[in-house]
């Protein structure tokens, strides 16, 4: 089976890459299931309604977010409709929404968990204790599992790749929009990479217009960020997995430029 897990899709110029992208990736990858980030796909903050159909449409099987899912009020009625936009498992129980998908590629079971890291980031539950829960509560649902750990620190992130090595097939993380490059299988057969990168516009500063960044940082003074339009890339990776065991056989980072074939890599690399 071959996973395909997307960072953070930010703004217009994310969704784009998406929509134009994604459907190529599919037919000439083979992908079986694909999962992207999309926490940030308005206009670099929150997500709508509207934006989720239409990233779902563009042949995502699964959303997944982080904090800024509440940036938009409409999605708070949403989200319990959606089973497919995920919020973090280890938020309160009370927030609307779910932190797992249990779904499907063909007659094999498929279950996406979202993560979020406590460090430098809002308080939350632990997500080390909601993930045991989880992966408990799952009880053979799914042999392939795979968790988005939304975070900002890189040893948390880490962490819960050596956490659950051998007991899911992937580990991404999220957030930062800077893609690193420690793609590896871990040696109890999880695929881990520490950030997926940021699909959307890389003539900016993570995704927000470079003028309006450095005005904040130069100034000191309150700035409305927006995203930035330009140097669109598709950042992710590829995951090979065995649908019987759960294990990964290797993992793929890809960057690809908007409006590029999926053989027209910026970067690629496979383990």
């Amino acid at each position: 089976m071959r996973i395909l897990f997307i960072g953070d899709v930010n703004g217009r110029p994310g969704r784009r890459a998406v929509q134009t992208l994604v459907p190529r990736l599919r037919a000439e990858r083979g992908i079986d299931f694909a999962v992207a980030n999309v926490e940030n796909a308005a206009d670099g903050f929150g997500i709508t309604p509207v934006l989720s159909d239409e990233l779902l449409g563009a042949g995502l099987d699964c959303l997944t977010s982080g904090n800024h899912i509440w940036d938009r009020e409409e999605i708070l009625a949403h989200l319990p409709r959606e089973p497919r936009l995920l919020r973090p498992l280890n938020y309160p129980r009370d927030a609307p929404g779910e932190g797992l998908f249990l779904g499907a590629a063909g007659d094999v079971g498929v279950a996406v968990i979202n993560l979020m890291g406590r460090v430098f980031m809002p308080p939350c539950d632990s997500p080390f204790a909601a993930v045991d829960a989880a992966l408990e509560g799952l009880d053979g649902r799914a042999s392939v599992v795979l968790v988005d750990m939304h975070a900002e620190a890189t040893s948390e992130k880490m962490a819960m790749g050596w956490h659950l090595d051998g007991r899911v097939s992937a580990v991404v993380g999220t957030h930062t929009h800077v893609q690193t490059a420690d793609e590896t299988v871990l040696p109890a057969g999880t695929a881990y990479i520490t950030d997926l990168g940021m699909t959307g516009p890389y003539d900016s500063v993570i995704g927000i217009d470079k003028e309006l960044a450095l005005k904040k940082f130069l100034t000191g003074m309150p700035v409305r960020f927006t995203a930035a339009k330009r140097g669109t890339r598709l950042c992710g990776v590829i995951i090979e997995v065995d649908d019987a065991s759960g294990r990964a056989g290797s993992i793929e980072r890809l960057q690809i430029p908007a409006g590029a074939g999926p053989g027209e890599k910026a970067d690629a690399h496979a383990v």
